[in-house]
């Protein structure tokens, strides 16, 4: 399988929501993000963005206790998930799968806790706190379609995104 790293900073919160943007201007049914980070990183914040890139309207908050939440944007249905508080056997049992492979886009928060369980081609986003206020965001494409975003945003540079 085709891998491709990436180190992405951004200078502050408008630079994230550059780049969930991005990343959803490129999403088709089947996308899965899988996102990591301490508490406080910016994991749902970057959701947010992301859903709000997508059309999707009103409040998008984290599914912690709910779990899973769905909304209808404009262009897809967008799946938001929180497996913080899930074993990875409880995770098992919710068929997640039907999400990953369905016809919308997926971010799971906290994804390494089911990391058995996610599909194997996914862009992984781990969100650190960068200096300054800003985040560091380290990606991994995995598959041929999450390597080419990788490449994509390697080429475009940190400025355009």
């Amino acid at each position: 399988m085709i891998v491709k790293q990436l180190i992405w900073q951004a200078a502050d919160e408008a630079a994230t929501v550059r780049l969930a943007a991005r990343l959803a201007s490129w999403a088709e049914p089947e996308t899965v993000l899988a996102l990591d980070g301490e508490l406080g990183a910016g994991k749902t914040r970057f959701s947010q963005a992301y859903a709000a890139a997508l059309g999707v309207q009103g409040v998008v908050n984290s599914p912690t206790f709910t779990i899973i939440k769905e909304y209808e944007g404009e262009r897809l249905p967008f799946y938001h998930m929180d497996v913080y508080r899930l074993s990875l056997a409880e995770a098992d049992e919710l068929g997640l799968d039907d999400y990953f492979y369905g016809a919308g886009v997926t971010i799971v928060e906290w994804a390494s806790l089911i990391e058995p369980l996610l599909p194997p081609e996914r862009l992984e986003m781990k969100i650190l706190h960068a200096p300054g206020g800003g985040r560091r965001f380290e990606l991994i494409g995995r598959g041929e379609r999450y390597a080419a975003w990788c490449r994509q945003l390697e080429e475009m540079g940190a400025e355009e995104a």
